[in-house]
Order: C-alpha cells, then sequence, then structure tokens
C-alpha cells in the first residue's frame, strides 16, 4: 500500500471512529484521555453498534482499562458445539493486539448464530491476567444480551463486563460452556 494510501485510510478509519459517537473509551488515567480510535473499520463499527443498541455501555467504556472488540464469534451446535472468532484488544484506547476465542459446549444445542462480543477488563491486573493469554470465562461467567437498556443492571464480575449482540442466525442452548482465549501483542 502506498504511503498516500496509508495516510488516506488512516484518516479516514479516524473520522469514521470520531463519527461513531464514542467509539472508543476514555478510561480514568491521564495519558489515555483521547478516544480509542478502532485499527480497523469492523472493529469501529462494532463499538457504534453496541453503543447504538445501548448509549449505557458508555460508563463501561469510561470505567475500563482496556476492551477486546470480537466483531464477529460463529457459533453452531448439534449436541455438541463450537464457538470462534478472532478480536482486536486496546489498552487505555490504544491498539495493542489481537485475540482469538474459542468455545466448545456440550449439553442440549441445535442450530447456528454469529453474534459479536466486548469484553471490558476494569483495571490493569486484570487486563494483564488476558493478556498473559491462558484467560478463561467459565460457564458460571455471563454475558449480558445488548438490548436498549440492557447495561443499567450489568455489573463487573471479578473485573470483567461482557456483552454480546446477535448479528444472525437461529439456535437453541441448554448448554454447559466456557470460552478460552489467546492473546498475540502487536
Amino acid at each position: 500500500m502506498t504511503k498516500i494510501s496509508s495516510t488516506v485510510l488512516a484518516l479516514g478509519l479516524t473520522m469514521a471512529a470520531a463519527g461513531c459517537g464514542g467509539a472508543g473509551w476514555r478510561p480514568d488515567y491521564p495519558e489515555a484521555r483521547e478516544p480509542a480510535v478502532a485499527a480497523s473499520a469492523e472493529a469501529a463499527e462494532t463499538l457504534a453498534r453496541f453503543r447504538q443498541r445501548d448509549p449505557g455501555l458508555g460508563r463501561f467504556m469510561d470505567e475500563a482499562y482496556g476492551v477486546a472488540v470480537f466483531s464477529t464469534v460463529g457459533k453452531g451446535a448439534i449436541a455438541v458445539g463450537g464457538a470462534h472468532g478472532k478480536g482486536e484488544v486496546y489498552e487505555q484506547g490504544r491498539l495493542v493486539g489481537s485475540a482469538r476465542v474459542t468455545q466448545l459446549s456440550l449439553g442440549l444445542a441445535l442450530g447456528g448464530q454469529s453474534y459479536s462480543e466486548l469484553i471490558f477488563f476494569r483495571d490493569k491486573p486484570t487486563f494483564d491476567e488476558f493478556r498473559r493469554g491462558n484467560f478463561e470465562l467459565g460457564a458460571q461467567a455471563s454475558a449480558v444480551a445488548v438490548t436498549a437498556g440492557a447495561s443499567t443492571d450489568a455489573s463487573w464480575d471479578d473485573g470483567v463486563a461482557v456483552f454480546t449482540l446477535p448479528k444472525g442466525g437461529l439456535m437453541y442452548e441448554a448448554a454447559v460452556a466456557g470460552q478460552k482465549f489467546s492473546f498475540t501483542p502487536m
């Protein structure tokens, strides 16, 4: 890609993120007062869709030390199921790496769906645990399905807040499932 094309792309992404009305967050750290700029248009769009669906997510964006943005996680099952997705990881508004999520579920499940997922990390120790690459959300962890006002009752659970937004598909599920994450630094 030429230098001019790269500059135009970076400027376009910056303008798109700024126009998303909060496509980033400003945690209470002096060196991170500027809003995050998503490294990809897909991540900026994902953040904007979550914020549009529930403006109350701004509270988590403001309080979070970091966030993992999974634009698309695909999930499918016939009794035994699985899910997989790739995402971008931000620390205090700066892109610091990528992540993968995998999930295996056992139990009564049938169908397929795709969804977006945001994982907010309240503080540096929790974020650092994620970056070490052995982070898991167990079966007892709960994610908030984002609808208008859903974040009002949401809270931090062990320094993490997880939100999902359906994209498509249909799935019937009564399963025990946990998510495992891997992190790759930039």
